[in-house]
């Protein structure tokens, strides 16, 4: 689908990691520094495959087959978590993204919707400044089925109170796409962690290289209604 042949949204979900916040190069940093610490080394391959994914699906998926138990994971995540708010204070928003949620909540509903922990979340609006700017805000304490399943969009497209095909959800994964997709909404993708073409491929109706381009994209759907 072209953008000259886009309906104007009534509402924007906004992925957190990665969209607003450029933290993914941070939380692969704090995994290689914890799994450092076994003796473990992961193919970069590896990361790029669980973008977008929680280290609750993550962890368990690789650490299971090394014959590690459920309670020698969870500590091994808290030892994860541990490293991350360490370094946390090196996080920096998206370039525009601030502006833009501004921007955007004077004229559409907004919701953010991560896979993140609320602790995380919480910390990054604070960061940010922009929590009074989301009517809808869903963590990984709002739901149990991480993307690529649409769950975590369904809640908030629920929570704002519209339908799914009216909104237009911005991701920067290929998971999220396909969560997108999946939870029946415009998906949207920003070029801050995977390259245009693996997101047209992942199903990105749009992909937008900065801001500023989606706003621009937003003002001629407007024009156009």
């Amino acid at each position: 689908m072209t953008s000259e042949k886009l309906k104007s949204p009534t509402a924007l979900i906004f992925d957190m990691d990665g969209v607003l916040i450029d933290s993914e190069p941070l939380h692969k940093r704090a995994k290689e520094l914890a799994f450092e610490e076994h003796g473990i080394v992961l193919p970069e391959s590896v990361y790029d495959s669980y973008k977008g994914r929680p280290d609750a699906t993550m962890l368990p998926e690789i650490l299971t087959p090394m014959g590690w138990s459920a309670d020698k994971i969870a500590k091994f995540s808290r030892r994860k978590r541990q490293f991350y708010q360490e370094i946390e204070h090196e996080l920096r928003a998206v370039p525009g993204a601030i502006d833009f949620v501004r921007w955007a909540a004077t004229r559409y509903k907004l919701a953010l919707a991560t896979s993140s922990t609320r602790r995380n979340r919480e910390a990054t609006l604070k960061m940010l400044g922009l929590g009074a700017n989301f009517t809808a805000v869903v963590d990984a304490s709002g739901h149990t089925r991480p993307k690529p399943e649409p769950e975590v969009f369904l809640v908030a497209i629920q929570e704002l109170g519209v339908n799914a095909v009216d909104c237009w959800i911005i991701e920067d994964s290929v998971n999220g796409v396909k969560a997108a997709r999946a939870a029946g909404s415009i998906a949207i993708a920003i070029t801050t962690t995977f390259a245009r073409g693996i997101l047209v491929e992942a199903g990105a109706e749009v992909v937008v290289d900065s801001f500023a381009e989606l706003q621009t994209i937003l003002v001629g759907t407007a024009a156009c209604t």
